[in-house]
C-alpha cells in the first residue's frame, strides 16, 4: 500500500519527463560526488532499480538489482539493514526518485540519490560493469545515425526507453505522424538498447524529440509534448 502512495504521488512528475534532477533534496548527488560518496562510505549498499535486462548490460560494480517496478521490491528491501546507507540510481533519475522516497517512508534514513542516473553516469566517464554472460551490445554508431539523416524528408527522432511513461503516452502521436505525414521521416531510438549514442549527445532526460532538416537540429523538445505541438515544427 506504501509503495501504491509513493507511486500516485511522483506521477506528476513522470507524466512530464523523466529527467535528472527530480526533486530538491540534498542527498541528490552528481555522478562525481555520488562517486567520491561512494569510496569515502564503509560498506556501501547500492542499489540499482532498474529492470534485470538494463542493468546486465551495464551497472555500477556491486549494486545489488531491485527492480522498483517488479512485484517483490518490498520483499526484497526488507531484508537491508534500515541503518545502512544506500546509494540508489535507476537509468535517467526518475524511477529512483519514487523508489527513494518510498525506502524513506520505510524507515531507511539515509538514502542517496544519483543525479541523472546512469544516463549522468556514462557522461562524467565513470567506470560500470556488466555480467560476465552478457556480450553488450554497443547499438547505433553516430555514423550510422548521421547516414539516417541523409534524406530530403523531414526526421523526427525520438529518444525514448519502454519504461518510461511520458514516453508511452506520446508514442501514439509519433505513431500518427509516421502514418499520415509523408514528408517525414520518424527514427526512435530506445536509449537502453543505443547507450553509446545517446553518450555521445549527452542526452540526460527522456522523452526527447528532435527535428532535423538537411542534417541539421531545427527543434528539440524535452519531455511530453502534446501531438500538435510536434506538427507545428515539423
Amino acid at each position: 500500500m506504501l509503495k501504491v502512495l509513493g507511486t500516485f504521488f511522483f506521477t506528476g512528475f513522470l507524466l512530464v519527463s523523466c529527467s535528472i534532477g527530480q526533486g530538491s533534496s540534498k542527498t541528490d548527488l552528481t555522478p562525481v560526488e555520488f562517486s567520491k560518496q561512494l569510496k569515502e562510505t564503509e560498506n556501501p549498499t547500492i542499489l540499482d532499480v532498474r529492470t534485470p535486462g538494463e542493468f546486465a548490460e551495464g551497472h555500477i560494480q556491486n549494486a545489488l538489482n531491485i527492480d522498483w517496478n517488479g512485484s517483490s521490491f518490498d520483499a526484497q528491501v526488507s531484508k537491508l539493514e534500515k541503518k545502512t546507507t544506500l546509494f540508489v540510481y535507476c537509468l535517467s533519475g526518475g524511477r529512483s526518485a519514487s523508489a527513494a522516497s518510498h525506502l524513506r517512508s520505510l524507515g531507511f534514513s539515509n538514502v542517496m540519490e544519483l543525479d541523472g542516473g546512469m544516463m549522468g553516469w556514462r557522461s562524467a566517464g565513470l567506470p560500470e560493469t556488466t555480467n560476465t554472460k552478457v556480450v553488450k551490445d554497443k547499438g547505433m554508431s553516430t555514423t550510422d545515425f548521421e547516414k539516417l539523416l541523409q534524406t530530403d524528408k523531414v526526421v523526427l527522432v525520438d529518444f525514448y526507453a519502454e519504461w518510461c511513461g511520458p514516453c508511452k503516452k506520446m508514442k501514439p502521436s509519433i505513431e500518427a505522424i509516421e502514418r499520415e505525414m509523408t514528408n517525414v521521416k520518424v527514427i526512435r531510438i530506445d536509449v537502453d538498447k543505443h547507450a553509446d549514442l545517446v553518450n555521445s549527445f549527452g542526452i540526460q532526460e527522456i522523452p526527447i524529440l528532435r527535428v532535423y532538416k538537411q542534417g541539421k537540429v531545427t527543434w528539440e523538445q524535452k519531455g511530453f509534448v502534446e501531438k500538435e505541438v510536434i506538427v507545428k515544427n515539423l
